[in-house]
């Protein structure tokens, strides 16, 4: 990459501006709104529901909130990251077998790898958070007399995180382009995944691309052309709790396994990488 770093919000929107409902659409990509937020600042959506960390010390979750939100920050559009609980779904991530690296390959030689290889480091995922996020803020405490990365102006966070994706920030065992792109990943499935895993507050990822969720059938609106579809998303929580798979499992003949779909997570479906 060589142009500077920016939030992903309007890459999102690049990518699935087809998908948007009509009303979001139509605001179109205007200045980002984060930039002028004081740094630190956060709603009060943004705070840990549950009020247990299960991996992350108060220090790293603090940083953590604030690379979330300079990736997918909270604008005109919706909420961000932070407020969609993506640290709550990281955190949940690293604590459990995702983070122990149980579905890895961890035996050596470790050595560069091509990008098809995938991941190739000897630390696990959770190691590789602890180590990247105390990494960070020493880097930001040396640049920049001492502060934290949330204590950072939002467009000198965007300008760490520029050097971090270019492998331009020495994170010792840890190349920075590898703990980018894993911040980078985590962020996003933790916006678009389903809210069971912990991430995805009130569907704002869904709500922001038009996602219905988990519907276990489709098949009444395939023939309405023309016609907008307005069913508000669901979640696989919220097809357990009403019993909608098996409402329309026995209706249109269909198998309940579509009502346990939703974007994939960590712990869902088999993703790439080997993560569980």
């Amino acid at each position: 990459m060589t142009k500077p770093f920016t939030p992903m919000r309007r890459t999102l929107l690049k990518a699935f501006g087809a998908g948007l409902p009509a009303g979001a659409a139509a605001t179109g990509l205007v200045g980002d709104s984060a930039l002028a937020a004081p740094p630190g600042t956060a709603s009060a959506a943004a705070a840990n529901t549950s009020g247990v960390s299960h991996f992350f010390n108060a220090r790293e979750r603090i940083t953590v909130d604030a690379i979330v939100a300079r990736l997918i920050p909270n604008d005109e559009l919706g909420p961000g990251a932070r407020e969609a609980g993506v640290t709550d779904f990281l955190d949940r991530q690293l604590a459990g077998a995702w983070g122990g690296g149980d579905h890895f390959y961890r035996h050596g030689p470790f050595q560069a790898g091509t990008p098809e290889q995938g991941y190739q480091l000897a630390l696990t995922p959770a190691q590789a958070f602890r180590a990247g996020l105390a990494a960070v803020d020493e880097v930001s405490a040396k640049r920049h007399g001492g502060k934290s990365f949330a204590q950072l102006q939002p467009r000198e966070q965007d300008a760490l995180l520029t050097a971090l994706e270019k492998g331009e920030i020495d994170l010792g065992t840890l190349p920075g382009k590898v703990f980018f792109q894993m911040l980078l990943d985590g962020t996003m499935e933790g916006f678009f995944g389903d809210p069971v895993h912990g991430g995805n507050r009130n569907m704002a990822g869904w709500k922001l691309v038009g996602f219905p969720g988990v519907y276990a059938s489709y098949s009444n609106d395939i023939e309405r052309h023309g016609v907008a579809y307005v069913r508000p998303p669901m979640s696989i929580a919220m097809a357990r709790a009403s019993g909608h798979g098996a409402m329309h499992g026995a209706s249109h003949g269909g198998s309940r396994a579509a009502s346990q779909g939703g974007s994939p997570a960590k712990g869902a479906s088999a993703p790439k990488g080997g993560r569980p």
